[in-house]
């Protein structure tokens, strides 16, 4: 019972910190995130077991893409998501190539049979490569009109890649950004993210952990984040995840491949920092005060 108890309380907290796209629909702030997971086979039912009870604890948005395990990942999460498929907003990605008008129905048709479902709740295209924007944006309006995905966005996109997109004659269809973004990484903050702010856009922030710090050194050993943690009873990486979503308008898509990490995660969603916190923060990572590149992994 007490557990049960606890998995309420977390998903109602999580229910009431939310994302609004800009179809009006609410998404929550923490999601999950599935790069590596489904590469070993022996892992499969834990990883299985912990996607489902983030969707039990309020994440219940799952990224996912037909490159993670050429496919893999998209196998495990449909198995994760069965029964269970109304109540998830199920995201996966295109690969460049397969984004032509000749492939990307194709592509989308193989990611659906993969996750057991007749539709993508938000498709992207995971990075720019050489198709035309206005042919992808094509393609993906041609798939929203088939019932085949409800949203489209792109991922790793910087703001000159956003405006030229917004230039296409469908390009505003676009509704979402998904880029690398943490603590030790806020280079988008310069640019991008006031851009997308103007727009009502918001930004889902993949590797808001850094990967357990391996982005960014010193990142979790950090005196202030480890001290503002102590402080508050908390991991650092709960404070990174608390920190990611403090704005309203960012989607952070944590990995857990385990149910602990899951309830470390879910938890985060109802911390709030306070705004001494958050100057502490600035001052041992400066926000950014010229334009960097676009950070990628």
């Amino acid at each position: 019972m007490a557990n049960r108890e606890a998995i309420m309380r977390i998903a109602e907290a999580n229910a009431k910190r939310t994302v609004t796209l800009p179809d009006g629909t609410r998404v929550p702030a923490l999601g999950q995130g599935t790069w590596n997971i489904g590469d070993k086979p022996g892992s499969r039912q834990s990883e299985i077991a912990a996607l489902r009870l983030g969707v039990e604890l309020g994440m219940t948005l799952i990224d996912t893409a037909e490159m993670y395990g050429e496919g893999e990942s998209e196998r495990l999460v449909g198995e994760a998501i069965a029964g269970m498929r109304d109540r998830v907003f199920l995201v996966s990605k295109v690969y460049p190539h397969n984004s032509g008008r000749d492939r990307i129905a194709a592509s989308c048709e193989a990611s659906l049979k993969r996750l057991g479902t007749d539709r993508l709740d938000l498709y992207l295209l995971h990075w720019r490569g050489r198709v035309p924007l206005d042919e992808v944006a094509e393609g993906m309006e041609r798939l929203k009109e088939q019932g085949k995905i409800l949203r489209w966005g792109v991922s790793n996109f910087d703001v000159s890649d956003m405006r030229e997109l917004f230039e296409t004659p469908k390009g505003a269809g676009c509704v979402l950004n998904q880029v690398l973004y943490h603590l030790g990484s806020r280079g988008i903050e310069y640019d991008l993210l006031p851009w997308q702010r103007e727009r009502r856009l918001p930004t889902m922030a993949y590797c808001p952990l850094a990967q357990a710090g391996s982005l960014r050194k010193g990142l979790i050993d950090n005196e202030t984040v480890r001290d503002i943690a102590a402080d508050r009873n908390i991991t650092p990486f709960q404070l990174l995840l608390a920190w990611c979503i403090r704005g309203g308008d960012v989607i952070a898509i944590p990995k857990a491949s385990s149910e602990n990490h899951v309830w470390a995660n879910a938890e985060a969603g109802a911390l709030m920092l306070t705004e001494e916190e958050l100057q502490r923060l600035d001052s041992a990572f400066p926000p950014p005060t010229r334009k960097l590149p676009l950070d990628i992994v």
